[in-house]
């Protein structure tokens, strides 16, 4: 039997309280749109999580149970705790996967595990979006066509100030002209990283099918892979030779 995947939702949750139209659009949250679909597919265990709950909801004891974090900001991105992000740090060099959306690009983790400033251009017209799949053989893609449309969409256009990911998997162009690098993977330590930017607080995007199951799909590849060996990544262990003494050799104290 596979192993249950256990999926953390995060989200600020804050558009969702401040504005009436949002609210109609995600009336349980953009994470809770998210979670719902997450719970029907088979194998995951979905916890979701918020920005006003203590310690943003991510505390040691979830952290420690999430396999896969999946990561949703966008006008409290300085209100993250750096502890917090601290932790989730720690938790993703040590294999936790994070799946971070849209306007999450900015967040304080995303920017931390990057380390540039993960700027883009952008424009607010609702305008189509078509997103062109890239790598067909990834795992993030299967049970996809070649391509496939949002009708309204918020353009994010290059330059997108990122490291060269280590798996580009969809490319997004819009009617503008604009492309962008709308599906990325990257490691970090034993962690898996994906970024994929459709999304939008007041579209409802987080409905349409494919743009679920690009993140069902996601959270299947992000999840961490069981190793057996590997010590904290944080950790500089001296390590003894396990043979027998090397003739002429002096060990350092």
């Amino acid at each position: 039997m596979e192993k249950t995947i256990r999926v953390t939702v995060w989200n600020e949750h804050r558009h969702e309280k401040q504005d009436p139209e949002i609210a109609r659009v995600y009336p349980d949250g953009i994470h809770g749109a998210i979670a719902a679909y997450l719970r029907d597919q088979p194998g995951l265990a979905v916890h979701t999580a918020i920005l006003d709950e203590p310690e943003h909801g991510l505390t040691a004891e979830v952290l420690a149970e999430t396999d896969v974090l999946i990561w949703w900001g966008h006008i409290a991105h300085g209100e993250v705790s750096d502890a917090v992000v601290d932790a989730v740090q720690a938790r993703v060099l040590n294999g936790m996967g994070l799946i971070v959306l849209h306007s999450g690009h900015l967040s304080k983790i995303f920017r931390r595990l990057m380390g540039t400033a993960c700027s883009l251009v952008w424009r607010e017209l609702g305008e189509k979006e078509r997103v062109w799949i890239v790598s067909p053989g990834h795992p993030i893609v299967e049970g996809l066509g070649p391509y496939f449309e949002i009708p309204h969409a918020e353009m994010y256009g290059e330059f997108f100030d990122i490291p060269q990911p280590d798996n580009q998997v969809f490319i997004s162009w819009y009617q503008g002209g604009e492309v962008f690098r709308s599906g990325c993977c990257f490691y970090r330590g034993r962690g898996k990283i994906f970024y994929f930017s459709p999304g939008h607080e007041s579209f409802p995007i987080y409905y349409q099918p494919e743009v679920r199951h690009v993140i069902g799909n996601a959270v299947r590849w992000a999840a961490p892979v069981a190793t057996t060996g590997f010590r904290e990544m944080h950790l500089f262990p001296n390590v003894p030779v396990p043979l027998d003494p090397i003739p002429g050799l002096v060990e350092s104290k």
